[in-house]
């Protein structure tokens, strides 16, 4: 599938992605936070759904509490944008340095769908798989 819509909302969603992700790798909840509806929804492999901003962000920040480095890292598949609404596809790679010393290398893929509010497009809901995961335990 090839992405559809205005190019200016699939830029904008793009850097709805590229804002995630610089607060990831920057322990950063406030700037990650705000780049979800409040009434957003993050489906995780076994959690399921959390549901609204306020619970999505504490369940971030207990996992990323383990950690001590994070590489996050996304390539694009395709963005459909449909008024102010739109559905995207995003393959992740992530760098997980947990404190006790175990690495670990994701590669997932996100479902997402996005919402246009006042403006400014938001993660209406993301759903998170993972397609291979790799552990180097501590040395």
């Amino acid at each position: 599938m090839l992405s559809q819509g205005p190019i200016e909302d699939r830029m904008e969603i793009r850097e709805l992605i590229d804002s995630y992700n610089d607060a990831v790798m920057r322990f950063d909840a406030e700037a990650w936070a705000s780049n979800w509806a409040e009434d957003g929804v993050w489906h995780l492999p076994g959690a399921g759904d959390v549901a609204g901003r306020e619970a999505i962000v504490t369940v971030w920040k207990g996992a990323m509490s383990a950690f001590s480095f994070v590489g996050f890292f996304a390539s694009a598949g395709p963005i459909v944008v449909k008024g102010d609404s739109a559905e995207g596809t995003w393959y992740q790679q992530e760098f997980l340095h947990q404190k006790d010393g175990v690495k670990r290398s994701v590669t997932g893929r996100y479902q997402d769908e996005y919402v246009k509010q006042d403006g400014r497009w938001y993660f209406k809901k993301r759903v998170y798989e993972v397609l291979n995961a790799e552990v180097t335990e501590a040395s």
